[in-house]
């Protein structure tokens, strides 16, 4: 037995001497562990029953807030984001909370304006924050200037992240290797991080480049180290082992039950691999395992609808080869779906590495891996064999321009130059630092909402997200009504739906009557699929034989030579549509109509009834997968009709504007 091994026993020593230098540990389970398995859907209430426990293990920090919780919070489940960092503060008592900032992005997709940046930290740290993990997508730490000063300013932790990416198999090849996380980690220092961390959000790291790598950044730097190491190559575990034989201070876990696939690997086993050494945790197994049994009986059998269960295999060795995260592939995969597409889903693996190079080779995270991974679906699905690129994304379209940052080369000319044309704010790119070419952003945000924002948290959300905001906000405030699919589920519920699906599954969800008539030669066999589960169907139509086809929008006819597909049932996690293609009237004008090319939410029209378009010229802003898309006029003309509102969800198909 080493040196470093005090075990004198094989049981489990609770009183165990402490470690030399025991190994930090950040837990990520109330953020990004159900944001990797779940679709970032966990509620506040079901984090309360463990909440006390966990501030007993002796986590370095929790991680409750940031990253997609605050848009997934108020657009799918009506809660408020801030009150769930004030709920959690009065039950979590002695861990610090983290969060995870994208910097001059906040919480959001597009860079803000300082006064919205300052405001947004200010306001953070008010309502309980401790420690703001603090990212850009391109690491351009220009971005961090705003956010920094004012997290100095609350007397609050700032961590300062480094994206970890690759362009070769392994660490190294012209631009990220080793030299390059070093003097990103001098940055860093030198702007007054009090922590650094590689953050590896795809789970590329192999345990070989993690050694010499924070044994490089260990030598470089004077302040601790934090390794974020994603589970979806399967390689985290080894390399959490070797980055703590290198000195990393910090290791991102969660628990058990938020464990493993594209999410993190397990605190549990760490602890246990670490029993005794000079690295010891110094937590009790007991007590994590005591808040596993609540986990996986009180509140994780009210989500698994939500978990992919399409795999057998826990790992997506892909992963090394398209760098794309697992929470934006499942996304990918969802919009292919809507889209009658999921056989182009090869295609966009094999397009994303090349979006991804003309794009300036930038790492894959929020928003930039949603950048380009709608941008690829974009090209699979609309270009021609002589063109590339004919549907470029506003955020494409603000990268190009240089509203995102510096990218780490060149990104392609022509694409650039494609993309900047007739841009609004001009077509040669800027090279100053982006915040300095926005306008300040909360004076109009509060003309625009008005009362409604009843505080300035209020203001703040609307002022990031003012579609889904102002929906939201019409929900607190009792304006609208609440949709039934934004509200909580109980475990009843949920008895209910797996005794239904169990029913279904033996034949015995509809029971046979004294007077149940023979079924004739005309019955069918259809094959339902309802939350990735599957019926098998018989429909025997009155009167005869009928002809079954799908029913199309009288509005939006479909090319005669098109073959009609079974309709795909939405995501268990979409919203419910406030209005959708399908139940869209048959419009009444004659003209030619301006249909959606993809699933979306309807962000804004530019052009009114009345207003006169010419071929070419943007009529509205459709959102897809939180990218916004330029739908033009397919003519000249006069607006004759817009059939829809901001905020509305469209499907494939569906006319949005009548042009005569």
């Amino acid at each position: 037995m080493s040196d470093n091994v005090k075990m004198t026993a094989m049981h489990y020593d609770n009183d165990r001497p402490q470690a030399d230098n025991p190994l930090k540990i950040m837990d990520l389970s109330l953020r990004d562990g159900h944001q990797s398995l779940f679709a970032t859907r966990g509620r506040t209430e079901d984090m309360i029953p463990v909440a006390e426990l966990m501030d007993e293990v002796g986590f370095w920090a929790i991680e409750t807030w940031g990253g997609a919780t605050f848009d997934t919070m108020h657009r799918f489940l009506n809660e408020d984001p801030w009150q769930r960092l004030r709920t959690l503060k009065r039950y979590i008592k002695k861990t610090p909370f983290s969060m995870l900032l994208r910097a001059q992005n906040l919480v959001g997709y597009r860079n803000y304006a300082d006064d919205l940046a300052y405001a947004f930290v200010d306001r953070a740290a008010e309502n309980g924050m401790d420690i703001f993990r603090t990212f850009d997508a391109l690491n351009d730490y220009r971005n961090f200037e705003t956010v920094v000063e004012q997290i100095k300013k609350s007397g609050k932790h700032f961590q300062g992240c480094i994206c970890y990416t690759l362009t070769e198999p392994r660490l190294g090849g012209d631009v990220y290797n080793l030299d390059y996380y070093v003097g990103k980690a001098k940055e860093l220092e030198n702007m007054g991080a009090d922590t650094i961390c590689v953050k590896d959000m795809a789970g590329l790291m192999a345990p070989y480049d993690a050694y010499p790598l924070i044994k490089a950044l260990k030598e470089a730097v004077g302040i601790p180290i934090h390794l974020h190491s994603h589970f979806t190559s399967g390689m985290s575990p080894m390399t959490h082992l070797k980055a703590i034989e290198a000195g990393v201070d910090i290791i991102d876990t969660v628990l058990t039950p938020y464990a493993y696939r594209t999410s993190h690997a397990a605190v549990e086993p760490l602890v246990m691999a670490l029993l005794g050494t000079n690295r010891d945790t110094g937590f009790d197994i007991r007590r994590l395992a005591e808040i596993n049994e609540i986990l996986e009986k009180k509140i994780l059998p009210k989500y698994k609808h939500l978990l992919d269960d399409s795999k057998v295999s826990i790992i997506d060795i892909n992963v090394l080869l398209h760098q794309t995260p697992g929470g934006m592939l499942s996304n990918l995969v969802n919009q292919l779906r809507e889209m009658d597409a999921l056989d182009k889903i090869d295609e966009v693996y094999k397009e994303l590495p090349r979006v991804r190079k003309d794009l300036g080779q930038i790492p894959l995270v929020t928003p930039t891996s949603q950048i380009v991974g709608v941008q690829t679906v974009n090209n699979v699905l609309h270009d021609t064999p002589d063109e590339r690129y004919k549907m470029i994304t506003g955020q494409v379209k603000d990268l190009c321009y240089g509203l995102y940052g510096k990218t780490a080369v060149p990104i392609n000319e022509e694409v650039q130059k494609k993309a900047l044309k007739n841009y609004p704010r001009g077509e040669e790119p800027i090279t100053c630092r982006p915040a300095e070419v926005l306008e300040p952003e909360l004076d109009k945000a509060k003309e625009e909402i008005g009362d409604l924002a009843a505080d300035q948290d209020d203001l703040i959300l609307y002022a990031q997200f003012p579609v889904t905001g102002r929906k939201f906000l019409e929900w607190k405030y009792g304006k609208a009504p609440v949709p039934d699919s934004v509200k909580p589920i109980s475990l009843e519920d949920v008895a209910k739906r797996d005794a239904l699906i169990k029913k279904a599954k033996e034949g015995k969800l509809i029971e046979r009557k004294p007077d149940t008539p023979e079924k004739s030669e005309a019955v069918r066999t259809f094959n339902v699929f309802v939350d990735n589960e599957y019926f098998n169907v018989e429909v025997d139509p009155v009167g005869g034989p009928t002809v079954v086809g799908m029913q199309q929008n009288a509005a939006a006819p479909q090319p005669a030579s098109a073959t009609p597909s079974a309709p795909q049932p939405a995501p268990a996690a979409a919203k419910q549509p406030a209005q959708t293609a399908e139940a869209q009237p048959a419009s009444s004008k004659s003209g030619t109509l301006l249909l959606a090319p993809m699933p979306g939410m309807v962000v804004k029209y530019l052009k009114n009834v009345g207003d006169t378009v010419s071929k070419g010229d943007t009529v509205v802003i459709l959102e897809a997968m939180k990218m916004e898309n330029a739908l033009v006029a397919p003519c000249d003309g006069v607006v004759k009709e817009n059939s829809f509102s901001s905020g509305d969800t469209v499907a494939k198909g569906a006319a949005l504007s009548v042009i005569g």
